[in-house]
């Protein structure tokens, strides 16, 4: 009993060390999330005009957080600009007359906390890439997120069950040592020689334990059931979906390097509820004469059966291209594209990512609940000069006024309102 007590002992100091450990990793990846934050914000908000390591409409954000270390100056600066400007901040000015009077977009819709996320995003980021070799932003590849909170706080409490057992059991253990130098009239079995006659001897005194056994069913509790609860969570969650098109489109050419607008191709997006994939025709605007020779845009020609020979249309040989869904969303949840784009103003970046840095279109967001739910809460609506708005505000003031304001002048009679 005393060798066993012994074998305990250790085993719980080795117990308490890797929990330490683990505790202290879990703690810093947990410190980590910031940074995630700050990189979901960034894309969504900055990939637009900077990047960090690259000049594009703005500077290259890297060098500039990282020289710049006054944070309140860097968190009132992204958030208006303008104001400081306004005010006649020395360091504002400076910034102007060194990029030429460009104006940066305002972003007061963000918090303290969302402006520090970023500026950790960019700090770390720009770090990895000073220390280590650059590597192609574009190459397809899972995105780097940190644990869930869900995740972490249950490791932290199977860290704290943890240490509670192990002193329940030492105390047990330090009990036991007394009572037997307490009565010497019991007889204790050698250990060594048990073991060397029965090799299960640890795992049968290990199942005897019964807090010992319970103990480890707890534990496995726990992690089956938190493990149970991320994957359900994740159910039908496709962020980094990436299926292969029948034709080789990329939206770093055509959108990024071309600066070809979002809505040229995807013309419903500002007039209807779906953004539309757009008819080969769109295309054939272009490569009726421009890279005929490619045998991706022959691909194109196929499927109208254009000879870009004779440049005739053979109706009969045409074919239609079997394109990939990348972005979907459940029966149940209705998106209208011309609300976010034409009335909001937001852009096409926002939900679908830096699309005009992707050589394949991939589901950059979520697209849960929860995700549009949050983006609702930290948008601004901004209602000035904007129609739908001011015929709300015109329906107000009759109703007001005591004047009849039917469900048709509120937009009851629009198409989208009934029908998907």
């Amino acid at each position: 009993m005393r060798s066993f007590s012994l074998i305990f002992k250790q085993f719980s100091r080795s117990v308490l060390l890797i929990v330490g450990f683990a505790f202290w990793g879990f703690s810093a990846a947990y410190a980590q999330t910031d940074a995630a934050k700050g990189e979901t914000i960034f894309k969504s908000k900055c990939t637009a005009c900077h990047k960090i390591d690259q000049i594009m409409t703005g500077p290259a954000l890297g060098p500039q957080l990282t020289e710049e270390t006054d944070d309140k100056y860097l968190t009132k600066w992204i958030q208006n600009n303008q104001a400081l400007i306004a005010a006649g901040n020395p360091k504002a000015l400076a910034i102007v007359k060194k990029f030429d009077g460009k104006a940066m977009t305002t972003f007061t819709e963000l918090s303290d906390a969302d402006v520090g996320n970023v500026i950790t995003y960019v700090r770390a980021e720009w770090k990895t890439i000073s220390e280590k070799p650059k590597v192609d932003p574009n190459a397809p590849g899972a995105e780097a997120k940190g644990p869930s909170e869900l995740v972490v706080w249950g490791l932290i409490g199977i860290v704290i069950i943890a240490f509670i057992l192990i002193i329940v059991l030492n105390k047990a253990a330090g009990s036991l040592e007394r009572v037997l130098a307490n009565n010497k009239n019991i007889v204790v079995e050698d250990e060594a020689v048990v073991a060397e006659t029965d090799k299960n001897v640890l795992l049968k005194k290990i199942l005897k334990n019964k807090k010992l056994v319970f103990f480890i069913l707890v534990c496995g509790t726990i992690a089956m059931g938190s493990w149970g609860w991320v994957t359900l969570w994740n159910t039908n969650v496709h962020t980094g979906y990436q299926p292969v098109q029948p034709i080789k489109y990329s939206h770093e050419l055509h959108a990024g390097q071309m600066k070809i607008d979002c809505q040229y191709c995807h013309g419903g997006a500002y007039k209807s509820k779906n953004a539309s994939i757009p008819s080969l025709n769109v295309c054939m605007n272009c490569h009726k004469v421009v890279k005929t020779e490619s045998a991706e845009i022959h691909k194109i020609y196929d499927a109208l059966g254009y000879d870009p020979k004779t440049q005739k249309y053979d109706s009969t040989a045409a074919k239609p291209i079997q394109w990939i869904r990348v972005h979907n969303l459940p029966d149940l949840a209705y998106f209208n594209h011309s609300q976010h784009v034409k009335v909001a103003g937001i852009k096409c970046q926002a939900c679908h990512g830096p699309v005009e840095t992707m050589k394949e279109v991939y589901q950059y967001s979520p697209l849960t609940m929860k995700w549009c739910i949050q983006c609702h809460k930290r948008t601004e609506v901004n209602a000035k000069g904007n129609a739908y708005y001011d015929s709300i505000l015109a329906a107000h003031d009759k109703i007001k006024k005591g004047e009849k304001v039917t469900a048709a002048v509120l937009g009851g009679i629009e198409c989208g309102k009934c029908h998907y």
